[in-house]
């Protein structure tokens, strides 16, 4: 160490465990930076670093035969963390990113402080290589339960946001814990095609970067760019998926355009159609002119508006004003001047009125022969029939034959001007009006029509008016209701099964309230329209026949329509049809342009991700799964459509569980959405990003310059210091912390970081107890140890309680009470407790053994129940802890911690404890101020005072300060400090312990209690290896190669963007001592250096 002088701030990763560098070929001396001075040969590394001199970041280093440094070495993020390939011989060099290939670099000796990319670099891939998620073959003859699930596709050329990683984590943490428990557990990945979403990326991207739409392109051309496109961004989620630690089953992962899952989707609607339930009809359907597509009733959102609400529409040139009741007179002919006064919020259909409606009974309209229609469905006053946009007036229309006139075009052009002319009195409605409104958008028709109205004087005034705008849930365009010839599913039996299935228990939601809403939605569904007018997506498998001397065949006015798996099966169908054999007659077959809606393909993702319609072992072996976990609000979206169709299919349920977690927002309450700049990428949380970064990636989304603008600032007020690192372990517990059952999630990433430091806690606990072990140790099974020391019963007394909470939370499905569970046994009672009274006892040779066994449990079976939300940091850990054989060969299949273990020696001893043993539990992390957050009563002291030692020699931990019960070392006669501050209780209530437990930061008692005044359970937020008290008291000599708190002064390890203390002045008496944001305090010279 004394060869590498003061690193400074890139001494993160080199402080510890140089394994097989040997001698340093020269001292590197006081670089500051490591990336600047350093020219020497590094001993036994076989070559030389070519004079690296000031390059200022080895990124840019060219280094002998191995070229650029970034290009063969991977992405560093940071010099000593997340080198990204194999370093051959040199053994453990501390905080680089290890090629594990086997666990056997684990022997290394742990960095003092917990980095993430240190822990998560590599085991994800040998997991992968041990074969891990794979459920092992079933064997004939041997009972084993089995557990299957499928996550929820992504869209293919998205990406995740943390909704998505909240599914994950939530699904992870159940695959894991039963996979723990002995399950044979099959999980499946899977992207979605997503055919609206890609191809409007897709057509985005080609008018951007080439200046082409979809319509300059043959249907082949557009669906290669849309295969490229996928080919060049499909696999950035399976990268996040793998980030964020999700144990699925690789070999089954599923597309649903692949080619076994395309025959799958053909076969399910040629078995509807056999069935009866797929139709085509001519109808009034949900359209988006932003999308020029169709879609299901599910993805309108209804927009409730009170009054006059102005709002953007795609494709308009201005806003538009909704809220608004326009009435205008219809002219009775040979009335005497009487008139029909109608109103609308819709006045640019009204040349698609057919008729008036009006009350048989109304006296004002008993005049028969004048074309009036009597409806007794009519109230009061006259109606407007507008057969060709509105679902009740088509009913009507076609009871009373009346002509269905359609006004608007796909495209959202007003075709008014052709039906000007059905008008029998002039031209058109205005005869000074040219030209007539053709070819333009239908909002500002709406303005053109009634500024022709009031020219013709039939215009009767405007007024406020509450009502519900249909909103398009993809493209926030205003629905229309347009006439379509579609294939439509029909759902009524279907539902009245799905919604038994959840009366009879078959089905279970989880939370419970989303029953009603169930029953609600099944009670009243109508027809799925399952057409597209898309071209990216699973083609319909119907063909339009026609025979080439008569057209289309005279029963079959609108065309014959066949289906079939091929156009051969159609082709006989056909002939079937037509009584005809179908070598006599010349036949033309043409495939309905058309795709399936995308939620039908991912309706049958359960079941043809299995292998169905074959019948796969698979399929035999997962089929149903157990759980389904996603986001409420994809319950009719999703959920409902695959228990409709999964009955209907296969005769089962796909799933007997279903989890529905809340609607994620921000930390303002906000809805996640990309023109507001609030999506954070799952990645950027765990590896950190700047906020430079962060807008970079805004410019990379395809959004149109409002978006941009609007997300730009968003971001900037959210992320003004860009995202901290926290790390995939943290960021998991953080999404499985919050209670998914009850109202929106707000996620910050301030509690990722909360639980980084939680993770520093266990990294700074295991580390203790493996200096306490020592070399010598013989483990045994961790659920053996009888505990007879009363602070040994305590705290196993509290392992136990902990087990049985989190499996009962977990069987349940309440994964946050289950992590709470977890989270106050390591941090409340082995850390805060346990690991304080466990020193004394540690140097008392009668109570070592047993100390040192308890030790060992609390840790073993505390990273068992780690394990499903932490993987990473459990695994690490795990790996290094002495174990009993046999032992499993990773902590994946360690059997889960099981609470019938209380009847075997572990008493619950907190009913039991004496007052007197209340009374002497001493200061442990606060010593008289009590156990803070610690449920029940205090547990037994070691004796009077409680006062801590340090573990036995050779145990390689740090000598503190002693704990704030007992005797206390010299203050600092230059800083009198109070109890409860820096003296006292060894508490430092200015550093803000995240935890909020007093004591939790210093790891002992008073500042100036000893030489080496280390703080354990802290350690270096930034993941500095050297802690944030590497060496020296408040006032000492420094020691080792910081000397953080020694007389030379400043701490230059830390390097943080916001210093060390995150409060104002700590002590006025001291001139210029303000720890303040940012700031660098270099120029402060208290005395003697105490506070350098």
């Amino acid at each position: 160490r004394g060869a590498w002088g003061t690193l400074g701030a890139a001494g993160r990763g080199w402080e510890m465990g140089l394994g097989g560098l040997g001698e340093l070929g020269e001292r590197l001396g006081e670089t500051g930076g490591l990336g600047e001075g350093v020219g020497g040969h590094w001993g036994q590394l076989g070559g030389h670093w070519e004079q690296l001199g000031g390059a200022g970041g080895l990124g840019r280093w060219d280094w002998g035969g191995w070229g650029n440094w970034e290009r063969n070495w991977g992405q560093l993020g940071g010099l000593g963390e997340g080198v990204g390939r194999h370093w051959g011989q040199l053994g453990g060099l501390g905080g680089w990113e290890r090629w594990l290939g086997a666990t056997g670099t684990t022997g290394v000796a742990l960095p003092p402080t917990y980095s993430p990319r240190y822990v998560e670099t590599a085991w994800y891939s040998w997991w992968e290589r041990q074969g891990l998620f794979t459920p092992p073959a079933s064997v004939s003859g041997v009972k084993n339960i089995r557990g299957g699930l499928v996550l929820p596709p992504p869209n293919v050329t998205g990406s995740l946001h943390l909704g998505h990683a909240l599914t994950v984590a939530l699904q992870d943490a159940l695959v894991r814990w039963r996979r723990m428990q002995g399950w044979s557990v099959l999980w499946v990945p899977g992207t979605d095609h997503a055919g609206i979403a890609t191809q409007a990326v897709v057509e985005r991207w080609l008018w951007q970067q080439r200046g082409l739409r979809r319509q300059d392109l043959t249907r082949s051309e557009f669906l290669e760019e849309v295969w490229a496109w996928k080919q060049r961004h499909g696999d950035e989620i399976l990268r996040q998926l793998r980030a964020l630690g999700a144990s699925l089953d690789w070999s089954r992962c599923a597309f649903t355009m692949d080619p076994g899952f395309s025959r799958a989707v053909v076969e399910a609607f040629v078995r509807l159609h056999e069935a009866g339930l797929i139709h085509r009809d001519r109808r009034l359907v949900t359209w988006s002119c932003a999308l020029r597509s169709a879609l299901a009733d599910v993805e309108v959102e209804p927009r409730a508006l009170t009054g006059p609400t102005a709002l953007r529409v795609p494709g308009c040139p201005q806003p538009v004003t909704f809220g608004v009741l326009v009435t205008f007179a219809y002219p009775v002919e040979g009335g005497d001047g009487l008139e029909l006064p109608v109103a609308t919020t819709r006045p640019e259909t009204m040349l698609g009125d057919v008729a008036v409606a009006v009350h048989p009974d109304d006296p004002r309209y008993r005049v028969r022969g004048r074309g009036f229609m009597g409806v007794s469905l009519v109230p009061a006053g006259a109606v407007k029939v507008t057969p060709g946009h509105s679902s009740p007036d088509l009913a009507l229309a076609r009871a009373h034959g009346l002509p269905l006139l359609s006004v608007i075009g796909d495209d959202a052009l007003s075709r008014i001007a052709s039906q000007c002319f059905l008008c029998p009195h002039a031209s058109c409605l205005s005869p000074t009006m040219s030209p007539c409104p053709q070819g333009i958008h239908r909002f500002v028709a709406r303005e053109k029509v009634v500024a022709a109205l009031a020219e013709r004087g039939l215009y009767r005034g405007t007024q406020d008016h509450a009502m519900t705008l249909p909103m398009c849930s993809r493209s926030g365009d205003v629905i229309e209701y347009l006439l379509k010839s579609q294939w439509f599913l029909r759902c009524r039996e279907m539902a009245e099964r799905a919604r038994e299935a959840v009366t009879s228990g078959r089905l279970q939601l989880v939370p419970k309230f989303h029953e009603k809403n169930w029953k609600t939605w099944m009670d009243n569904i109508g027809d799925w329209c399952l057409s597209r007018q898309l071209w990216w997506g699973h083609r319909v498998p119907a063909y339009r026949v026609g025979v080439p001397s008569a057209g289309s065949p005279p029963e079959h006015p609108e065309g014959l329509w066949v289906v079939g798996r091929s156009e051969a099966e159609a082709r006989a169908a056909a002939a079937r049809t037509l009584c005809c054999p179908p070598d006599e007659l010349e036949l033309q077959l043409q495939q309905d342009p058309d795709v399936l809606d995308t939620w039908f393909s991912s309706a049958l993702f359960p079941f043809a991700a299995l292998g169905w319609p074959e019948e796969t072992p698979d399929l035999q072996r997962f089929y149903p799964t157990n759980v389904l976990e996603t986001g409420s609000d994809l319950l009719f979206f999703w959920v409902a459509r695959m228990v409709m169709l999964g009955q209907q299919l296969t005769g089962r349920l796909p799933f007997s569980q279903v989890l529905l977690h809340s609607l994620v927002r921000d930390s303002h309450g906000r809805k996640m959405s990309k023109s507001l700049g609030n999506v954070i990428d799952p990645c950027d949380i765990i590896a950190g990003a700047s906020l430079q970064e962060l807008q970079e990636r805004l410019h990379h989304r395809l959004l149109d310059p409002h978006e941009l603008t609007v997300a730009t600032e968003g971001q900037r007020r959210q992320f003004p210091h860009g995202i901290p690192e926290c790390g995939t372990d943290a960021l998991r517990m953080a999404l499985c912390s919050h209670n998914v059952h009850g109202d929106d999630i707000r996620l910050d990433v301030g509690t990722a970081l909360s639980y980084r430091h939680f993770c520093n806690k266990i990294w700074n606990a295991v580390k203790f107890v493996l200096a306490a072990l020592g070399p010598d140790f013989v483990p045994q099974p961790p659920e053996e140890v009888p505990g007879w020391h009363p602070m040994d019963r305590w705290v196993l007394s509290r392992l136990v309680q902990a087990v049985a909470e989190c499996g009962r939370r977990m069987e349940a499905l309440e994964v946050h009470g289950a992590i709470a569970a977890v989270h106050h046994f390591w941090l409340r009672s082995f850390c805060d407790v346990y690991l304080e009274t466990a020193k004394p006892t540690l140097r008392d040779p009668a109570t070592t053994a047993e100390t040192r066994r308890t030790l060992l449990s609390c840790a073993e079976l505390g990273l068992r129940l780690l394990a499903p939300f932490a993987p990473f940091l459990g695994e690490e850990l795990w790996q290094r802890l002495p174990r009993a054989p046999p032992a499993p060969p990773t902590l994946c299949l360690a059997p889960f911690p099981d609470p019938c273990w209380r009847g075997r020696g572990w008493p619950c001893l907190e009913a039991g404890l004496s007052q007197h043993a209340l009374r002497s539990g001493g200061a442990v992390r606060g010593g008289g101020a009590g156990f803070v957050g610690s449920a029940g009563p205090r547990p037994p002291g070691p004796g009077a005072g409680g006062a801590s030692a340090a573990p036995p020699p050779g145990g390689g931990a740090r000598a503190g300060p002693r704990l704030g019960g007992g005797p206390r070392g010299p203050q600092h006669p230059r800083l009198p400090l109070p109890a409860g501050e820096w003296g006292g209780q060894g508490h430092c209530g200015m550093l803000g312990d995240l935890e909020g437990t007093p004591g939790a930061l210093w790891d002992a008692g008073g500042p100036g209690g000893g030489p080496q005044g280390h703080c354990g359970m802290l350690g270096d937020l930034e993941g500095s290896p050297g802690a944030l008290w590497d060496a020296g008291g408040l006032g000492g000599e420094p020691r080792g190669i910081v000397g953080c708190w020694g007389s030379p002064g400043h701490c230059g390890m830390l390097g943080t963007p916001r210093a060390l203390w995150e409060v104002g002045e700590h002590d006025g008496r001291i001139p210029g001592s303000h720890w303040e944001f940012g700031k660098h305090w270099e120029d402060l010279r208290p005395p003697q250096g105490v506070m350098g």
